[in-house]
């Protein structure tokens, strides 16, 4: 009797320090998101997670208030009594084990229920010997667990219920997870799935939904590279009523394109004019810095050679030695368009309308070094102030060099100290001109965007760091609708949407290459690219009740390990890289999320 009054007391005194703790952090977390976890009887650590954030649990909770995530203190090297799991779990070790690192640590099966338990008592609010005052209802609580029990669970949850203000009991979850296999009859059977959820729930009627997530395209390792790109195009499909385990979705599901893509790929019918651009951010950041990267000389012609002779034709023209000429001055951009039909070909081709000051920016983007840069600036001037050229420029544009072309129609133009960094404004001002034009040339030729509504993105009226950096978002936007005009073969009323959602985010965000954008769409429009291909994500979630009285079981496989603070002994995992998808076998872990619940009225 003694004994357990005394485990009784430590167990009250346990659950008042975590309700403390818990509250303080709920308290602390109205103002901001904590930065660091906090401790908890040396071997506990609470983080917590908000609203906005990108929850770890997400797959297996629905929910998207804050929430605790409790996981094993990273810094505690000695070992405590209550962490050690029991001998015989030994004999369940399963394939996945904890994940050593600087990531997310794992706490013993047996560790998260004891602390699943003192937060059921906490929150009941039956329980008034705790003395707790005014009952606060807490967030959601999550334990990262390590696997060690025979289910082989990884996360273990609660969530209280309430009504109103009152705490009413509370939801459990338990996620368990095995694999990677590629043997499909350690599946589960959908129609044993219901009945055993009808069986526990009490239930007899049951509601089935699926997900399933297909990579479209994925960007492969590219030769001689070692970093595998983060380009990613997938669709996440749901639907309700599932007839089978691993069904293919039907039409009529709802489908959301997911979209992220890393600029710079080779294999880019825009590949040059990224380049062109990675010229332009050199030219900013040397403006910034007063440090430029000069590109390695790719032409067999220097930019100095380029010049002098793109101003001798000017001044053969003047003369009237060449009458007729080539009506288009324009350097043709070279890109490797081999994959990539005619009609998109005609879209990347050089402008037919560059201006004089476009066109040498087409011969100077090959400077590779200061004094040369000097040179050609001073070729250009001496042609002005001597009358020797009247080149024309576009209206409208304020660059430097503009101004003195201008100017010469006159006769006299202003000295121009060729030194500091004036010589590199001046080449990014008319390569800043050039680019915006390409851009709002492609943007408006296609019918996605009108000037108004570019405007933002070619402003002048920034600073030329913030004019490159916005130039940069449109390069970013531009690589996206290519690649779902070549790779996904959209048209125009697929590609205008996703242009006013990836415009909308430029103007209130700034560059992210790895910002996931979204566009609805109907399944019909990519199911050539999945209908044959295994999905990277199926799940079913099989519900019953309404309200809080809902209860699910999710049953899915992955291909990827769904739980971060896990590892696996297996490797090699089959992952597709190519459009049209594979048909060989796929290795899956499979995970199941139960609940059950408690009522305390």
């Amino acid at each position: 009797m003694w004994r357990a009054a005394m485990a009784a007391e430590r167990r009250r005194r346990a659950a008042g320090e975590l309700y403390s703790r818990l509250l303080r952090i709920y308290e602390d977390g109205k103002e901001s998101i904590p930065e660091y976890p906090y401790l908890f009887e040396t071997d506990v650590e609470i983080c917590v997670i908000g609203g906005s954030c990108k929850s770890p649990i997400e797959r297996f909770w629905n929910g998207n208030t804050t929430i605790y995530i409790l996981q094993k203190a990273q810094h505690n090297e000695e070992s405590d009594p209550a962490e050690e799991s029991q001998a015989d779990d030994a004999i369940y070790a399963s394939e996945l084990l904890p994940k050593k690192g600087s990531g997310p640590a794992a706490l013993s099966v047996r560790r998260a229920k004891q602390l699943i338990s003192l937060y059921t008592m906490v929150q009941n609010p039956n329980m008034t010997h705790l003395k707790i005052g005014d009952l606060v209802v807490l967030p959601p609580l999550w334990i990262r667990c390590d696997g060690s029990d025979p289910e082989h669970t990884c996360w273990l949850g609660a969530e209280p219920l309430k009504a109103g203000s009152k705490i009413t009991g509370i939801n459990f979850y338990m996620v368990t997870c095995d694999g990677p296999t590629a043997d499909k009859t350690c599946f589960a059977n959908l129609e044993e799935l219901k009945t055993a959820h009808k069986m526990k729930h009490r239930s007899s009627v049951v509601m089935t939904k699926g997900f399933a997530r297909y990579e479209l395209i994925r960007a492969a390792p590219i030769e001689d590279t070692i970093a595998e790109s983060e380009s990613n195009v997938y669709v996440d499909i749901t639907w309700n009523t599932v007839e089978k385990i691993l069904e293919t979705p039907p039409l009529i599901s709802a489908a959301t394109l997911n979209i992220t893509l890393e600029s710079g790929d080779p294999r880019s019918p825009v590949y040059q004019l990224y380049r062109e651009l990675q010229f332009l951010l050199a030219l900013a950041e040397g403006l910034k810095t007063g440090v430029t990267e000069w590109p390695e000389l790719l032409e067999s012609e220097s930019a100095v050679e380029l010049v002098q002779e793109f101003l001798m034709d000017l001044k053969k023209k003047l003369d009237g030695y060449c009458i007729s000429g080539n009506s288009n001055e324009a350097e043709t951009i070279k890109c490797d368009t081999a994959a990539v039909d005619s009609s998109i070909k005609s879209i990347f081709s050089e402008r037919g309308d560059l201006d004089f000051a476009e066109q040498l920016w087409c011969k100077m983007r090959s400077v590779n070094s200061y004094q040369e840069l000097i040179e050609c600036f001073t070729l250009i001037i001496k042609s002005l102030e001597h009358g020797e050229i009247q080149p024309w420029i576009h209206q409208g544009s304020s660059s430097l060099l503009s101004k003195l072309i201008q100017q010469s129609y006159h006769g006299k133009i202003e000295v121009v100290s060729l030194s500091g960094i004036i010589p590199i404004q001046m080449l990014l001002e008319i390569g800043l001109d050039k680019m915006k034009k390409d851009y709002v040339s492609f943007f408006i030729g296609q019918e996605l965007a009108t000037l108004t509504f570019l405007d933002y993105f070619i402003s002048t009226s920034v600073d030329l760091q913030e004019q490159v950096h916005r130039v940069q978002k449109l390069h970013h936007m531009l690589e996206i609708m290519v690649s779902c005009m070549v790779l996904l073969q959209f048209k125009h009323e697929n590609l205008f949407p996703l242009t006013q959602i990836c415009m909308k985010y430029y103007k209130e965000n700034p560059l992210n290459e790895k910002h996931v954008f979204q566009l609805p769409i109907r399944p019909a429009l990519v199911k050539k690219f999945y209908q044959n291909d295994h999905p990277e994500i199926w799940k079913v979630d099989i519900s019953s009740g309404h309200g809080q009285r809902e209860v699910k079981t999710t049953w899915q496989v992955s291909t990827n390990l769904p739980v971060e603070h896990m590892t696996t002994n297996n490797t090699g995992l089959l992952s597709d890289s190519t459009v049209n998808g594979s048909s060989e076998e796929r290795m899956y872990f499979i995970t199941m999320a139960k609940c059950s619940q408690v009522h305390f009225t």
